[in-house]
Formats: structure tokens, C-alpha cells, sequence
């Protein structure tokens, strides 16, 4: 039983015949597939950008969002898009980016090297200090005092893998948008938000969560190929990005690259998106992973994986021994759920439920707890049976 699909997916049937289609394709004409595919030959005006397979992904994956086509690049992971954010956004010394003590080692180096590179400085504050009793007034106000005078970046993870609780997106945002209130333009606050574990599973369209980048792979609770993320983000805020990588996905650096100029400014999606050959059967496949959500329809989605893990929530608080550490609160928690076993380490807890057939998971941070899942690929029945292993190890 598989507790532990948001880490990585087994692939939908729609999603493994796109895969196979493209890798066919692929397969019987390289060349051909990927000169049009990729929309290669619209660099030379001999065919529609609109009409290349990237730009179906940008389409599907805007309508998903509730955004535009041209608000997403295309990144092959969480860790990828946070890079690109961070190391693209331009700040000078003095500047500052807030973050708090719960994120993900990825978003936490993505800053840190982002930092180190244009001299800026970093700071770590925590939100909430037990994750069980964590408030979303809490971290509203933790958040309002902690922002300073050289803030210019905040962010944020939208549900932490290392406790599994979600944060009130929207209400951190309004707090963001407070601040900008009283600043100019190039001195307001950006907010970037690590989405993945949020991005799938919630009802909430990211375009309307009030951040100014959101960076998410695809690859965990929207069921997309392994290797694919996106990012978002309004189309005024691309111009506040310089990219890191050289984009196959826009004609305009290549022309320019003819031309011998620098790009026609402002920076789009498009730029932001790296280039080089990828695996591409898996990338143009992202599309047929947002139309499997649509057809169940994000609501009925979101429904499912909250009655699941309320389920399992509710239960491990009723076993002896068992410390339920996520909020049993639907507001304050998603698909992930942390607790431990009292005399056991993390690992001996999810050994043993391994051998009880419990696919479980530990969170991988300095304070580690055990975790479980319930998704899509789950019922109540194997919810149930996952308890019922607990209940024999606790």
C-alpha cells in the first residue's frame, strides 16, 4: 500500500500512452519530432509558436492554474524552478530575503547561493513552534513583525514536508501586499513560494494565492511525468528575472544571438525555461497529466485527499503511543501527515511498517519524523489497513 506518492508518482494510464505516443514518435523520426515539436522552425518564422508541443504544455498548465499560457516556464523540478527564481531575481547588497526555519534544504540553498552571489544577506524565522498548535493568526503576525526595512524577498513553502502543515497562503500574502503599500515599485517585497506539495491537492487556482513566483514540480501530486515543475508567475513579474540557463523556447534570444544584440527586454516565460535536449516524451506528456485532473475536476480532487487523510489523521490520534504532529485541521494541513512512535526512531517506524506492506516515509530533516500519505491512489480501506499496521507496532 503506498503511502508515499507525493515524493514521486507511478504515472496514470493517460499519462503513460502520451509518454509511449511520444516516445514512438521520437523514436521512428528523432530529428523531424523534435525540430517541430519543439517549435524550432517558428525561429526562422516557418511555423506558429502557438502550434508546438511546449506551448500545449503552457496551456493545459495555465488552465490548471488559472493564469496565461505565457505565465509559465517550463523546469523539470521544484528545485530547478527555485534556483532559477532566486538566482535570476536582481538585488544589490543590503538587500534581504526572509524566509522561515521549515522549508526544504533546496529552498533554503537556492537562497543561500542566490545571496552568497549578489552579497545580499538571509534570515530564518519560524512560523509556529509545535506544529499540532500552529495557528494561521500565528504566523500571519510572526510574519507582519518580521519583515524589516531591507526585506525584498520572502519565501515561503505552501505545505511543509517536514510537518506536514499548510500555510494560509493568502493571508501571508495580504501581508506582503500591506508592506508594499507604504513602498516604491522597485523596493517592494516579492513573495516566492515553493508550491509542490500544495499544487494538486488543493482546491485554491495558484494564480489567485497572491505570490509573485510560485515554483512547483510536476511530478509528485499532479501525476505528471517524472523530471517536469513549472513556474508562475503574473506576466509583469517576468521582467524582473534575468535568465540563467539559454532557453530553446522563445525565438527571440536566438534572433538576437544572430543579430548580434542582446535581447529585446522585457525577460518572458519563455526565456526562463531551460534549454538544452531533455527528455522531451516526459515534458510534452505534462499536458495529458493536467487534463487527467480536470476530467476528476481539482474540487472532487481536493475533497478526496482531505476525507483520506482526516481519516488517517483522526486515527492515528486515537492510537496509544502515536504523536500526531500535522494540524488535524483541514485549514492548516493537506496530504501529508507527520508523527512519531514513542520509543521508536523514524526509520524503525516506517522498517516497520514496511514489512507489514505500509509503504510510509521519513521526513528528511535534522528533526525527522515519520509520514504518511494518503492520495489519489489510495481508499479508506488501505487508510484503515495502514492504521491497523500501527496499531500492532505501537
Amino acid at each position: 500500500m503506498h503511502f508515499s506518492q507525493f515524493y514521486i508518482v507511478s504515472h496514470p494510464r493517460p499519462v503513460r500512452e502520451s509518454i509511449e505516443h511520444y516516445r514512438r514518435m521520437l523514436d521512428a523520426n528523432p530529428f523531424t519530432t523534435v525540430e517541430h515539436g519543439m517549435g524550432f522552425e517558428a525561429f526562422t518564422a516557418q511555423q506558429a509558436q502557438e502550434d508546438t508541443l511546449p506551448s500545449r504544455v503552457q496551456r493545459a498548465a495555465a488552465d490548471y492554474i488559472g493564469g496565461h499560457p505565457d505565465e509559465v516556464a517550463l523546469t523539470d523540478s521544484t528545485t530547478q524552478g527555485l534556483a532559477l527564481i532566486y538566482n535570476g531575481l536582481t538585488l544589490k547588497p543590503g538587500d534581504e530575503i526572509l524566509t522561515t526555519t521549515h522549508d526544504h534544504y533546496v529552498h533554503h540553498e537556492a537562497i543561500r547561493l542566490a545571496a552568497e552571489r549578489n552579497g545580499v544577506s538571509w534570515r530564518r524565522i519560524p512560523l509556529y513552534d509545535a506544529p499540532a498548535a500552529a495557528s494561521g493568526e500565528q504566523m500571519v503576525e510572526r510574519l507582519r513583525h518580521a519583515i524589516g526595512p531591507r526585506t525584498r524577498v520572502v519565501g515561503l513553502t505552501w505545505v511543509h514536508s517536514s510537518t506536514g502543515v499548510k500555510l494560509p497562503v493568502r493571508a501571508l500574502s495580504r501581508v506582503v501586499t500591506d508592506v508594499n503599500r507604504t513602498r516604491e515599485e522597485h523596493d517592494r517585497v516579492l513573495l516566492v513560494l515553493d508550491g509542490v506539495h500544495g499544487f494538486g491537492n488543493q482546491e485554491e487556482a495558484v494564480a489567485e494565492l497572491g505570490c509573485d513566483f510560485v515554483a512547483a514540480g510536476t511530478h509528485k501530486w499532479i501525476f505528471a511525468p517524472r523530471g517536469t515543475g513549472i513556474i508562475w508567475a503574473p506576466d509583469k513579474n517576468w521582467g524582473l528575472l534575468r535568465p540563467t540557463i539559454p532557453s530553446f523556447y522563445s525565438p527571440e534570444p536566438f534572433t538576437a544571438w544572430e543579430d548580434e544584440r542582446p535581447p529585446k527586454i522585457p525577460t518572458r516565460a519563455s526565456w526562463i525555461s531551460p534549454g538544452g535536449f531533455k527528455a522531451y516524451e516526459h515534458q510534452w506528456a505534462m499536458a495529458d497529466a493536467f487534463e487527467f485532473h480536470r476530467r476528476i475536476g481539482r474540487k472532487r480532487i481536493a475533497e478526496r485527499i482531505a476525507s483520506l487523510n482526516t481519516l488517517c489523521k483522526d486515527g492515528l490520534a486515537r492510537i496509544p503511543r502515536v504523536k500526531l504532529l500535522t494540524p488535524r485541521d483541514s485549514a492548516l494541513s493537506a496530504g501529508i501527515i507527520c508523527f512519531d512512535v514513542a520509543g521508536q526512531t523514524p526509520n524503525e517506524t516506517v522498517r516497520k511498517l514496511l514489512e507489514r506492506k505500509v509503504i510510509a516515509s521519513t521526513s528528511p530533516y535534522k528533526v525527522s519524523h515519520a509520514r504518511l500519505a494518503p492520495s489519489l491512489v489510495n481508499d479508506e480501506r488501505e487508510v484503515e489497513a495502514a492504521l491497523h499496521a500501527l496499531r500492532d507496532i505501537a
